[in-house]
């Protein structure tokens, strides 16, 4: 069976940025596991996948306009810091979700200056050429209940929604 509209990849990947540099992979840990055609994955990535059967392997470049995008200065924000929650102690890098008019986005705290947070809402990603070596190591279709809920359902315990 090949990958195709609604179809269950189960993929093995790597990924790094251009230098090089390991940002993700799933080796010695669970493999990546989607339904294809359903936006799960950046676009030009499932586009590549499109039609490959178990066993193939692939590597695929892109570029941060195929990815994540450009970083864009205007998604900076500076804010004060008595705006955040006061039980959390900030430091540079970390996340968390904040809530706009178009829904539920993660952020990042870019600096601390003074009693000032600059927030960045670019994702982690945005400016990064990315290079995935992915093998597909398992295909089928997505049964009724995956396609219904959007989401493939793991093997034990079945779906469970709130």
């Amino acid at each position: 069976m090949k990958i195709t509209k609604n179809a269950v990849a189960t993929l093995e990947y790597t990924l790094t940025d251009d230098a090089g540099e390991l940002i993700d992979t799933s080796e010695g840990d669970t493999p990546l596991i989607y339904i294809h055609g359903t936006d799960s994955l950046i676009p030009r990535l499932e586009t590549e996948l499109d039609g490959k059967a178990v066993g193939d392997e692939l590597k695929v470049h892109l570029k941060p306009e195929d990815a994540y995008g450009e970083r864009d200065d205007e998604m900076l924000q500076t804010m004060p810091r008595t705006d955040l929650p006061e039980d959390v102690e900030l430091e540079v890098g970390m996340q968390f979700q904040a809530e706009s008019d178009d829904g539920i986005h993660i952020v990042s705290v870019a600096a601390i200056v003074g009693d000032d947070v600059v927030i960045d809402a670019n994702h982690p990603l945005a400016g990064v050429a990315l290079n995935f070596d992915v093998k597909v190591i398992e295909v089928r279709e997505a049964t009724s209940e995956e396609l219904e809920h959007g989401h493939v359902h793991g093997d034990a315990e079945g779906c469970q929604h709130d």
